[in-house]
């Protein structure tokens, strides 16, 4: 299966929901501690000698901690970083000396900001979660975030948004659990899921199956879920050799996942296979 070398460590990886063979990676320098951040565009290739080619790569002042695609415009990208920021950027654009693009930057968390996700039937809405322990909902239109919550009581690092039903996210935390919650009613969540051994890093429902979804954790594994069942636990994937941090399942493609971590490697495989086959 493809494997791509990123220079610095992997922290989220998202297939194109326009293009099937094209994929975003956000990566920071010195594990996301201190240091320089890198988004990568890349374009799987049939060619098994060189099996990524990398369109376009932005360089940001610290560390990128996720990327989402635009569910309505081909080559949106945001991504969240680790000053606090959400930062918003066109692969369309022409090169320029200063790859930098920022077209917008929604600055209201009052820590780092782990994942940032668009709504996939609300153009305009997307979510952010942080380290301040909060869930963010954005409406771009608004001056400010439209929703805040907590949703668990140690950082908030991931979270996402089913794609059957727009009113239903999913979070996790340092606290090693999953949560799925419905936003017109933040008292009770509708699922919790543990099974990781530590914190949970990424979380994505399944483009395909409405109560399927994937997990990644500091416990350097890729987890497949149904959260609708009571023994939730699919299927459980261990190629990473550190932290595991970043994970998605292509929404083209049924089936086709793939996963980066601390080991600086992006993964591309078809759920039920060997990530490391050949």
């Amino acid at each position: 299966m493809p494997v791509f070398k990123t220079p610095f460590n992997g922290y989220s990886v998202k297939f194109s929901p326009f293009y099937e063979d094209r994929l975003a990676v956000a990566t920071a320098q010195n594990f996301g501690i201190l240091g320089n951040g890198r988004l990568h565009v890349l374009s799987l290739s049939p060619n098994p000698s060189q099996p990524f080619t990398e369109i376009a790569a932005y360089d940001t002042a610290d560390g990128v901690y996720d990327v989402a695609w635009s569910e309505s415009h081909d080559s949106l990208l945001v991504a969240a970083v680790a000053d606090g920021s959400v930062k918003l950027y066109d692969t369309a654009l022409p090169p320029t000396s200063n790859p930098i693009r920022s077209l917008r930057t929604f600055k209201e968390h009052s820590y780092c900001v782990y994942s940032a996700v668009w709504n996939p039937r609300h153009a305009d809405v997307f979510a952010s979660a942080s380290g301040d322990c909060t869930l963010r909902v954005w409406d771009v239109r608004e001056p400010s975030s439209t929703m805040v919550f907590p949703p668990h009581e140690m950082e908030v690092l991931t979270c996402d948004w089913n794609k059957y039903d727009d009113c239903i996210i999913a979070t996790a935390s340092v606290d090693k659990s999953i949560k799925v919650w419905d936003v017109r009613s933040f008292r009770v969540p509708i699922a919790v899921m543990n099974g990781h051994g530590y914190a949970v890093r990424k979380v994505r429902f399944s483009p395909h199956v409405r109560n399927l979804m994937v997990s990644c954790s500091y416990d350097m594994t890729v987890c497949v879920w149904d959260f609708m069942v009571e023994d939730a636990l699919v299927s459980r994937y261990d190629h990473h050799t550190e932290f595991a941090v970043g994970v998605d399942m292509s929404v083209l493609v049924e089936g086709l996942m793939a996963s980066t971590g601390w080991d600086e490697l992006v993964y591309v495989w078809q759920h039920g296979t060997d990530p490391r086959a050949p």
